[in-house]
C-alpha cells in the first residue's frame, strides 16, 4: 500500500479550497434568495441558474480539485482523464440546480427541503467519487466502506442544510455565518472521503495517459474568476426590495400632466393667455434674458 500525502504543500492547498467554497456558498446564497422575489418566470430560472453555478460549481467543484493540488501518492504521477473531469462539475451544477428547483417553487416545507437534500447530497456524493475515478496512476484505488458512507451521510446532510439556508436567511451577517459552516461542511466531506482512499501501486503497468493537475489548474481558476465576477456584477445590478419599494412610492406620488389635446383636462384658460401664447411652438424661438441682449 503506497503512501499517500493529502497537504503536500502544506495548509495552502486546503486553505484555499475552503475559502473557494466560502465564496461560491455566499454568492449562491444570496443568489438563491432571489429566487422567490423575482417577479417572473425567466427571472427565478436566471437567478436559480446562478445560484447553482456558485454553489455547485465554485462552493463544491472548484474546492474539490483546488484540495487535490495538495494530493500525492509517493512514487507515483497523478494525471486526470478529462471528460471525467468535467462530468464531475456537471453533475455537481446540475444536482445543485434541480435541489433549488425542489425548494425553490412552491411552499417551502421540511418534505421538500428533505427530497431536495437529499437529491443534493447525493449529487454531490457522486460529484466527489466521479472526480476520483478521473484520477489516474499506476495502480488500483481502494475505498473503505465505512469512511465512504460518512461521507455520503455527510453531502446529505450539508446539502439538506444548505437548501434550508438558501430558502430561509436573508440577513447579510446571516449569510456570511451560513456560508462559513457550509465551507466546513463541504471541505469535510471531501477530506472524509478522501481519507477512505488507499493506493495499491503496480509500477509494472504501462505509462498513464491523461493532465496533469497543474495543466487543469489555469482553466479551473478561469472559469472560477468568471463565474465570481459574473455572479458579483448580476447582484450589483440587479434591483433590490428597497429600490423596488422607492419605485413604487414615486409611482405613487406621480401625477399625470393634462392632455394639450383634451380641452376637458386641461386648466382653466379665463383671458386666453395659453391660446395667445406662442412659447414652446415650432419655429418660435425663446425670448433671449436681457443681460443677454446687452452683450
Amino acid at each position: 500500500m503506497a503512501d499517500i500525502n493529502h497537504i503536500e504543500y502544506g495548509w495552502i492547498t486546503p486553505a484555499l479550497g475552503y475559502g473557494l467554497s466560502v465564496l461560491g456558498s455566499f454568492l449562491g446564497l444570496v443568489s438563491a434568495g432571489r429566487i422567490r422575489t423575482a417577479a417572473t418566470t425567466g427571472q427565478r430560472l436566471w437567478w436559480g441558474a446562478l445560484a447553482a453555478w456558485a454553489i455547485g460549481g465554485t462552493a463544491i467543484w472548484t474546492m474539490h480539485f483546488m484540495a487535490m493540488l495538495g494530493f500525492a501518492v509517493e512514487g507515483a504521477q497523478i494525471r486526470y482523464d478529462v471528460p471525467l473531469t468535467i462530468a464531475s462539475a456537471v453533475i455537481a451544477v446540475v444536482a445543485v440546480g434541480i435541489g433549488l428547483v425542489v425548494v425553490g417553487t412552491g411552499r417551502v416545507s421540511v418534505p421538500r427541503i428533505l427530497a431536495g437534500g437529499l437529491f443534493t447530497g447525493a449529487g454531490v456524493a457522486a460529484m466527489h467519487y466521479t472526480g476520483m475515478a478521473a484520477m489516474k496512476l499506476r495502480g488500483d484505488l481502494g475505498y473503505d466502506p465505512t469512511r465512504v458512507a460518512l461521507s455520503v451521510v455527510i453531502a446529505l446532510v450539508a446539502a439538506t442544510a444548505a437548501l434550508w439556508l438558501a430558502v430561509t436567511v436573508r440577513r447579510t451577517a446571516a449569510l456570511i455565518g451560513s456560508a462559513l459552516v457550509m465551507g466546513v461542511a463541504v471541505s469535510g466531506m471531501h477530506f472524509t472521503g478522501m481519507s477512505a482512499l488507499s493506493v495499491h501501486l503496480h509500477p509494472e503497468r504501462s505509462g498513464v495517459t491523461g493532465a496533469e493537475v497543474s495543466t487543469l489548474l489555469v482553466p479551473i481558476v478561469l472559469a472560477v474568476i468568471f463565474v465570481v465576477v459574473g455572479l458579483v456584477y448580476a447582484l450589483l445590478a440587479a434591483p433590490t426590495e428597497e429600490d423596488r419599494a422607492g419605485v413604487a412610492y414615486l409611482d405613487s406620488r406621480w401625477t399625470p400632466a393634462p392632455v394639450a389635446d383634451d380641452p376637458a383636462s386641461a386648466p382653466a384658460d379665463p383671458v386666453g393667455l395659453r391660446a395667445r401664447s406662442t412659447l414652446g411652438q415650432p419655429g418660435v424661438p425663446f425670448p433671449r434674458r436681457r443681460d443677454d441682449v446687452r452683450r
